[in-house]
């Protein structure tokens, strides 16, 4: 079975963010991370699919931790998705630049959120 890690410093969203996954009915378990730090240490200790990655958060931003995984060979090709209330345009590119897979504004519409995860394979 698939392993989804949700990352955001909000329980609410990640409860919102498993809650439209699961409606996709894609089967998967869900990790759940408060802030970019503790994601860091549960992706090196546990064997993660999927990762669904908030902006702002305390200890490690969701940016910095797109940064920090993308520099380790390991996790080039871990599917990365940010769903973050950033949505400047300036903010979209920098995260796709920095190695997002795909980008969601919240609040996150389901058929929004089928579109870019149905992009990827995992």
């Amino acid at each position: 079975m698939k392993m989804v890690l949700v990352v955001d410093d909000s329980r609410i969203m990640r409860n919102i963010v498993m809650n439209t996954f699961k409606q996709l009915k894609i089967p998967c378990q869900f990790l759940e991370s408060p802030n970019g730090k503790d994601a860091l240490e549960q992706l090196q200790n546990r064997q993660i699919d999927l990762v669904l990655l908030d902006w702002n958060m305390p200890e490690l931003s969701g940016i910095d931790f797109l940064k920090t995984v993308r520099a380790m060979e390991q996790y080039k090709g871990l599917p990365i998705i940010m769903i973050t209330s950033e949505s400047a345009k300036y903010n979209v590119i920098e995260a796709l630049k920095s190695g997002a897979t795909d980008y969601v504004i919240k609040p996150v519409n389901e058929k929004v959120f089928f579109e870019k995860i149905s992009k990827i394979s995992f």
